[in-house]
C-alpha cells in the first residue's frame, strides 16, 4: 500500500498533494480509489493538455491536477450535489450524464466508475448510489461510458480509468482492446479483497 503520510484529514475536509477540498453531504467521500487515480494522473500528463474527469464527485482528483500540473481540467458529474461540492473546491464543472452534454475532444479523459457488483436489494435511495451502483456485474456504467468515450478525445487521446476486481479487471481490459484501444497498466494496489488497477487505454 501505498505511503499515506501527505494526506490530511480533518472534519469535512482533506489536504493532498498541495491541495484541500472540502466535502459536503450527498457526495462520494474521496478514498483509496481517488488517491490512487490521482497518483496515476499526475504520472500521465506532462504539459498543457485538456482534461476532462467524468464522475468527478467532490472534485478532489481534478483539484489535484489543478494544483500540480499546468493542464486544463472540468468536471462532470451527474449528481447535483457533487457538481456543487466541485465547483465550492474551484474546478470547473458541468451536471451530466457521463459523456451525454459533451461536444469538445480532450486529451485525456478520467473515470473512477461506480464499480461494485450490485443487487437490486442493495441499491441505495438517493444520490450518492450513482457513484457506487456498478449494476449486476460492476460494469454496466463503465460500459456505457466506453461505447461514448471515443468521440471525447483527439487523435492520440487517451482514457484513465480506475477497475476492481470485484468488476473484472480483464473483462473490462478485453472490452476496451476490442473498441480499438492499446491498454496499459498504470498503477495497481492489492487490498485483502480486492485489487485496484488504473487503465491507461489510448487510441490506436
Amino acid at each position: 500500500m501505498r505511503n499515506d503520510e501527505k494526506r490530511i484529514f480533518t472534519l469535512n475536509s482533506i489536504r493532498y498533494k498541495n491541495t484541500s477540498i472540502n466535502i459536503i453531504e450527498n457526495v462520494y467521500e474521496p478514498s483509496e480509489d481517488s488517491f490512487l487515480l490521482a497518483d496515476a494522473a499526475l504520472s500521465e500528463i506532462k504539459g498543457f493538455e485538456r482534461i476532462l474527469e467524468v464522475g468527478c464527485g467532490s472534485g478532489i482528483i481534478s483539484a489535484v491536477i489543478k494544483a500540480n500540473t499546468k493542464a486544463s481540467i472540468i468536471g462532470i458529474d451527474i449528481n447535483p450535489h457533487a457538481a456543487k461540492c466541485t465547483r465550492e473546491n474551484r474546478v470547473d464543472v458541468i451536471r451530466g450524464d457521463l459523456l451525454s452534454c459533451i461536444k469538445g475532444r480532450f486529451d485525456l479523459i478520467i473515470f473512477n466508475p461506480p464499480y461494485l457488483p450490485t443487487k437490486d436489494e442493495e441499491i441505495e435511495n438517493g444520490w450518492l448510489n450513482y457513484a457506487l451502483d456498478g449494476g449486476y456485474d460492476g460494469r454496466k456504467v463503465i460500459y456505457r461510458f466506453l461505447e461514448d468515450a471515443g468521440r471525447c478525445l483527439i487523435e492520440s487521446g487517451k482514457i484513465l480509468m480506475l477497475v476492481s476486481s470485484l468488476s473484472g479487471i480483464d473483462e473490462i481490459r478485453s472490452r476496451m482492446v476490442s473498441l480499438g484501444y492499446v491498454v496499459e497498466d498504470n498503477l495497481h494496489e492489492n487490498y485483502m479483497f480486492e485489487q485496484l488497477t488504473v487503465l491507461s487505454a489510448s487510441k490506436k
